[in-house]
């Protein structure tokens, strides 16, 4: 199992970025997704996640509720996270992770992933 997070940047605050997360040697629709970010000093803590299948539960962190979305294609074994009206506080290297023991819903609790991504630095700051 492979994870491949991309798309990170060094954007001002307000500004947008799509994160993607490319799954191989995974039957990627069997499992629920997450993304993680850690901000230097900080633990790693979890920003959203998205149920397997269609997706049809998602959870948000309160700091980025209603700024960030995350999204699905199994079609192409790829999770998505949509950072909109970014902040300098959203500044941190973003983790996306499987979970395999979870079936109808998704975890906020990072223990719940066993897979994980390399990672991607994400850079707010005017």
């Amino acid at each position: 199992v492979q994870l491949q997070a991309s798309g990170g940047g060094h954007l001002q605050p307000g500004g947008s970025l799509r994160l993607s997360c490319a799954a191989s040697g995974v039957s990627f629709r069997d499992y629920a997704i997450g993304w993680f970010r850690q901000a230097p000093g900080k633990e790693r803590e979890a920003v959203t996640c998205i149920s397997r299948g269609g997706g049809s539960t998602t959870h948000y962190a309160d700091s980025v509720q209603g700024r960030f979305t995350i999204s699905r294609d199994n079609a192409k074994n790829t999770a998505y996270l949509q950072m909109d009206r970014l902040k300098p506080e959203d500044t941190a290297v973003y983790y996306c992770a499987i979970d395999r023991t979870v079936f109808y819903h998704c975890s906020m609790d990072r223990e719940s992933y066993d897979k994980w991504g390399q990672g991607t630095q994400v850079t707010v700051s005017s």
